[in-house]
């Protein structure tokens, strides 16, 4: 059969409408992203040697009730000569903490680039030749690890966090290639509560290959291998606009193209505005909300194995399931928040920038309220889990505000302005684990509350600044064409105009639509 008849088979059979088939391959691009980057928090407990807690200091530790009788527990180091497996390796709390924020030290530095690849090339093999270089260092984690230890391991995390650097960013802009702004909120949800599944799984799947001394390096193979299958049906399903899809219905291709306002589905874009972006307060008070949300919501992710394994002495089997319980609300919660955010919009009950102001706020300042009641809880083992489980419930408010932000105020630039969001909220990926190795050097009750409360100030702080300077309307800048100008724009034009020359525009007062002159 020729190419164009399997294309009219593909288009009988797939009856399903193609960007809820993007959607569900982003949901799973997410989720393998995740469990690929989460993994490491929990494997890390198996890779290193455990020290006795006789040091610690009395009153501030929790009593350790793990039977050491059992094959699936945490080995102390008098007894890691009992281990069979892989070698274990005696790194110190900041060394732990040191490679466990080495992901988003190349996570940070490809999300502009990666941004920009995805605008000039389309987002699809953007995306999946991220993934897939993230999928492949994964695989080869355990071989540098037995190689090089330390340092082979940091330079993997490294890699595999440049992989991972251009996913959000990429997937911003296909759904605003794919998306119309109506239903944003719910494919928001959908594709970046991939990140939840993610997180649920890794931690969860972590513990089972971990337990009864399973080898840690299966965990790598087993991740490495999911993102590489996942890879092969986004390379064949996925496209990087409606008009460019082989086996698209006619009339999904016409409601997309009547409904997304995206300029660049229907034209080539002009280079992007860098110096008006940079200049704009929407864009700068996305980036602090972004930071904020980042702060807390990577000290989950990366350290709350940790304290889980370290303070609350759960064993690993444990420690894979409490840490992904969080994130089974969070999931569960983003399509509530999601839905109702969007039937607002609809009903017109509330404008989008409004929307986004009300979930940044129930993701931010009401989870920094879960974190410190969680920190006072003690040694009360439900009463901490239930906080931090509260925590992330509300966290989900973050996929229907500062994560799709940018599509809002950039729908022709999302995928330059989510990477400048993310990438310089990644930042707080790089610092936040080597912190918490800092202030918690014996990890003592009293020495994570003050991490935890470092988590409340920067989430509540962020989110005083959103609610003041965020925006949800498209900025000026996004479409010269259609908005002109502003009045007190005094940078010179951001592009060339060969016709209808900038010379015959007047900049109006009151509005940012250009009149030709008389």
């Amino acid at each position: 059969m020729t190419l164009k008849g399997w294309r009219l088979v593909l288009n009988k059979v797939l009856f399903i409408p193609q960007r809820y088939v993007f959607g569900l391959l982003g949901l799973f691009a997410l989720a393998n992203s995740f469990t690929m980057r989460v993994c490491l928090s929990v494997a890390i407990v198996k890779m290193v040697k455990q020290v006795s807690s006789e040091g610690h200091i009395l009153g501030e530790t929790c009593p350790d009730t793990t039977n050491y009788n059992t094959t699936d527990s945490v080995l102390t180091t008098n007894s890691s000569n009992l281990y069979t497996g892989r070698d274990r390796y005696d790194w110190d709390e900041k060394t732990q903490g040191l490679l466990l924020s080495a992901f988003y030290y190349g996570y940070v530095v490809t999300h502009l680039p990666g941004g920009l690849l995805a605008e000039r090339f389309g987002g699809k093999w953007t995306i999946g030749l991220s993934l897939l270089a993230t999928s492949i260092s994964t695989l080869l984690t355990p071989l540098i690890v037995g190689m090089w230890g330390a340092f082979g391991l940091f330079i993997m995390r490294v890699i595999s966090g440049m992989g991972e650097g251009p996913v959000t960013p990429g997937f911003v802009l296909l759904m605003a290639r794919w998306v119309p702004p109506a239903e944003r909120s719910r494919f928001g949800a959908m594709i970046f509560g991939g990140a939840q599944i993610g997180n649920i799984a890794g931690p969860y799947i972590t513990g089972l290959l971990l337990a009864n001394d399973g080898d840690w390096a299966n965990v790598f193979y087993v991740f490495g291998g999911m993102g590489i299958i996942w890879f092969i049906f986004f390379s064949l399903l996925c496209y990087s606009s409606p008009n460019s899809h082989p086996f698209i219905s006619d009339d999904e291709k016409l409601y997309l193209n009547t409904n997304v306002v995206a300029s660049g589905l229907h034209k080539k874009l002009d280079p992007v505005p860098f110096k008006a972006i940079f200049r704009s307060a929407p864009v700068w008070s996305l980036v602090i909300a972004a930071i904020g949300h980042d702060w807390g919501y990577f000290t989950m992710i990366t350290d709350l194995p940790k304290y889980f394994s370290d303070v609350l002495k759960f064993n690993i089997k444990e420690t894979g399931l409490m840490a992904a319980l969080p994130y089974v609300a969070m999931y569960i919660c983003s399509f509530i928040f999601a839905s109702f955010c969007d039937f607002c919009v609809r009903k017109k009950w509330h404008s989008i920038a409004t929307g986004r102001k009300i979930y940044t706020t129930v993701s931010s300042a009401v989870p920094a309220i879960f974190i410190i009641l969680a920190s006072y809880s003690g040694c009360d083992r439900i009463k901490a889990v239930g906080f931090f489980v509260a925590s992330m419930a509300f966290m989900a408010g973050f996929y229907s505000s500062v994560k799709i932000n940018a599509m809002d105020i950039a729908p022709n630039y999302a995928g330059t302005c989510s990477a400048i969001v993310n990438g310089l909220a990644a930042v707080s990926g790089m610092i936040t684990p080597y912190m918490i190795g800092l202030l918690t050097p014996d990890q003592t009750i009293q020495q994570w509350r003050l991490a935890f409360w470092t988590i409340f100030i920067v989430l509540v702080g962020t989110n005083i600044i959103y609610l003041i300077w965020g925006s949800g309307e498209p900025q000026w800048w996004d479409d010269v064409d259609k908005y002109g100008y502003p009045p007190n724009w005094k940078h010179g034009p951001l592009r060339k105009r060969s016709d209808n020359s900038e010379k015959n525009v007047v900049y109006p007062k009151h509005d940012h639509s250009p009149v030709a002159k008389d």
